[in-house]
Order: structure tokens, then sequence, then C-alpha cells
């Protein structure tokens, strides 16, 4: 049974997994760079190790961490997501020192991190990719020659990529003539991996995406999909579950379709499987994420299934804690990535101290948070500082819900993307439920909003000085 286990990872998915292993009774193994020494998780944890002066480059450092690990007595590791999750390296040093890795095998991982790979094996599967190459592009007259072929508009796309990078869209022979060395250049930078290949870009698609459990007995189970169609730059900012688009049948023979998906590769712990649906209701296999996602956390309030905790269990050799006809979907959830970054300046990042955070509550509202205040938002990491979580019977009192909990959050002292959601909110588009990947792109004067935070702010401070000049 893990006893031990390090969390090779920071910020509120570290604390997340913290929380997973107390409510297990597992001691839980927090790191953190210099940077992070003043981080909620550092705090959380039940033991927490300095990993250096470095701020990102300690973090992917796989030998160290794992060496960490065995000296300090753990049995087990979970890397959360971004950093280390999706490198094969982790899960192979882990099992060389004898230590559980909470997530899938390294093949699996190394299969599904290469996109040319994932989409063979999917075609043999039977499962619908999206036309394109049937492989990594050799030559830019070779990527003019096939998008002459499939028709414009087209995808590049980095063949080690994810998380949205590495992707650029053509809409003409000029177009790929421009991206081609781009897209191989940035691919490199990104991923050590300058192969790209080519996809028939879908227009205005929605992205969902099905959560699946799978354990080392052959078991697989799917706990139903998310609608992760808002986004900017192919990055998600508002998830949702269940779609507000698909009917029963559709939804029956995607999360089918996902399962037999983790079956094809020997999927095993969690992981999620993405679909872009197109506008005549078509699904095509989009891409497999070998790890948690940032936003299970919807899954796990439509279907009451701790996510986390089912990984390490199967880790631990457990079988599943759920048969398929166990689980079961109720109400609506929402949850939006609170980043400390300015929309009204392009979303350009806004780090520094929180001057006051105070979360919101009431029924069907949860926060995952990495901050708290007074705390320094350091510049060297993802802007993610927060994630809100709603849930409600249905979808028109999710939407009204999640307005007064935006409404009720406090961050200041940062810019942050609360007053562009509370904008989104108003919508008739969005809530009506009809919204698609296009939304952000279509919508470019939500940006332009009344300001009214600082004002609340100032108030506060005028307040307090007051109060401190009284005595009171």
């Amino acid at each position: 049974m893990i006893r031990k286990l390090l969390i090779a990872n920071r910020g509120e998915i570290a604390v997340r997994i913290i929380r997973a292993c107390a409510e297990l009774n597992i001691t839980s193994v927090a790191i953190y760079a210099d940077a992070d020494r003043h981080a909620l998780h550092v705090k959380k944890a039940d033991e927490a190790y300095n990993i250096g002066p470095e701020s990102v480059a300690g973090y992917l450092n796989a030998h160290r961490i794992v060496n960490l690990a065995a000296a300090t007595g753990c049995d087990a590791l979970h890397p959360g997501y971004g950093f280390l999750s999706e490198n094969p390296l982790l899960p192979e040093i882990c099992e060389r020192r004898n230590i559980t890795y909470i997530g899938p095998p390294a093949d699996v991982i190394r299969s599904m991190g290469d996109k040319v790979a994932a989409r063979r094996v999917m075609q043999d599967a039977g499962i619908p990719v999206i036309p394109g190459s049937d492989g990594n592009l050799a030559s830019l007259e070779t990527a003019l020659e096939l998008a002459a072929q499939i028709g414009y508009p087209v995808m590049l796309k980095a063949t080690a990529g994810g998380g949205g990078r590495g992707i650029r869209r053509c809409d003409s022979p000029d177009d790929v003539k421009k991206n081609y060395t781009r897209a191989r250049s940035e691919s490199r930078k990104a991923f050590g991996n300058a192969e790209i290949f080519m996809e028939k870009a879908i227009d205005r698609p929605r992205h969902i995406e099905v959560q699946v459990l799978a354990d080392s007995r052959g078991h697989v189970i799917h706990l139903f999909e998310r609608d992760c169609s808002i986004q900017r730059r192919h990055q998600k900012l508002i998830e949702i579950a269940p779609s507000t688009r698909l009917d029963a049948g559709q939804r029956e023979w995607l999360c089918a379709t996902a399962v037999k998906a983790a079956r094809a590769v020997g999927y095993e712990n969690a992981g999620t499987v993405e679909f872009l649906m197109d506008r005549d209701n078509r699904f095509y296999f989009l891409e497999m994420n070998t790890r948690l996602q940032v936003e299970h956390t919807v899954t796990e309030a439509i279907t009451g299934i701790d996510i986390v905790q089912e990984q390490i269990r199967i880790a631990d050799g457990l079988p599943l804690g759920h048969v398929q006809s166990d689980v079961a979907m109720r109400g609506f959830a929402m949850e939006l990535r609170i980043n400390a970054e300015d929309p009204k300046n392009g979303f350009l990042p806004s780090f520094g101290r929180v001057t006051r955070y105070f979360a919101p509550g009431g029924p069907g509202v949860r926060t995952d948070a990495a901050i708290y205040s007074g705390y320094p938002i350091p510049p060297y990491y993802d802007s993610l500082c927060a994630k809100l979580t709603v849930w409600a019977l249905d979808w028109p009192e999710l939407v009204n819900r999640t307005r007064r909990a935006l409404q009720d959050i406090g961050v200041y002292g940062v810019r942050t993307t609360i007053p562009y959601y509370l904008e989104i909110l108003k919508v008739p588009e969005f809530r009506a439920g009809t919204f698609d990947t296009g939304f952000v792109e279509q919508h470019p004067e939500l940006v332009h909003y009344k300001t009214s935070r600082p004002t609340r702010e100032l108030s506060a401070a005028i307040a307090a000085a007051v109060a401190a000049h009284a005595g009171l």
C-alpha cells in the first residue's frame, strides 16, 4: 500500500493532490524551487524539500526528483499536469527505483505523445481521425501538395505537441510557405522535436473530451464528457460537463468510442480522449492526454468521483472502485481558469503580490487555488492562480450561479480574467449553450468591460486606513 507520496509539481494541482493524500492517510511530500518558497503547496504538505534555485529547471529534472523521492522514503510519485507529466522518462526512472508512478506506463505515454503515432493507432482501431498526413511532413513541397489535396484551410501541428502549442492555421499556399519553418522552429523550442504533420482545419468545431479510468486488470470506464470549446489561441479558458450540445445517442457513442480508444492503447490510470465535433455533428479523434487534466474538477462535480484518489488506488494495484453501471451524472458543472492576466492588455501576464484574496462560497461552489492574501505570484510559471468550479441542477441555473460566484470571489493586487468571464456569461450565445471554439475570436468586444474592482480595492484600503487611524 502507498504510504508516502511525492508530488512532482507546484501550484494549485499540488494542493489538490495533497488534499487527496490527506483523505487516504498518505503522507504528502512537496518540492519547491527558491521562487516557490512561499507557495501554498509548501505550506500544506506534510513535508517539503527545496530543489534548488532554478525556477523551472528544478521541476524538469526527473533524476533529481526521483532521487529525492527515494531519499525521503516515498513509495509513490504523482506528476500532476505540465512539467514532466507526459515525459516517459519519469515513469521509467520511477520503475528502476521501485517507486510507484501515478499514471500510465511509459510506453503508452510515449506512443500517445507522438501525435502521428496516436493517429495511426486510432485509425487501426476504427476510430475516425481528422483527414491529414499519414506521417510527418518531409518538406515544404510535400506540405503544399498535401494541402492542395485535402483543401484549405489546414493546420500545421507539432508531432510532439500538446497544450495548444505548436499549432499554425494556414488558409492559403502563402500561409503554408510562411508558417512551415515557423512551426518547425516552435516545435523544436517547445518540445525538442521539430517534426510537424498536417490536418484538415475543422471550421469552428466543438472541442469535446471524455474522461476515462482504466485499472491494471483490464477494466475501463468513462466518466462522461467535458466541453472545452471556450478557448483562446488553443488554450482552454472555460470547461463544462456535460456538453450542452450532445443528445443521449451522441453521448453514448462518444463515450463508448473513448473507452475503445483506451483499450486500443492498453491504457491504465486516468486519461482523456479528445475529439472535435464539426457542424454536421461528426466526431474526429484529436489526441489522448496521458495525465490528469486541469478541468477534471467538473467531472468530479457531476459524478461525485474523486479522480485523483482513483488514480492513486489504480497505481496501487487495486481494481476500479466503480463499474460503468454505477457511474451516473447529475446536473451541470463549469470550471473557469482564474488567470493572473490582463484581458484589456492582450491577456498579458499580471504577476505581483496578491494584496487580498477570498474565495466564494455557497451551494455547488468549489475553489482550487494556489494563492492567499499576501502571496507574491512569481513571474516564472503559468498564470493560472485559481480554478472556480460551480455545479447546478440545470444549465440556466449553472450560468446564474457562476455569475454570482464570480461576483463573490476577490483577487486584489493583480489583474485577473474574472471580469472577462463575467462578460462571457452575458452573451446570449453562451447562455443558450450554442458556442463553439470560435467564440472568443467572434466576440472581441468582451475585453472592453468597465473596471470596477480597483475602486472596490481602493475603498477597502481607505476604510482600513481610517479604522487604523481611529484605533479601531
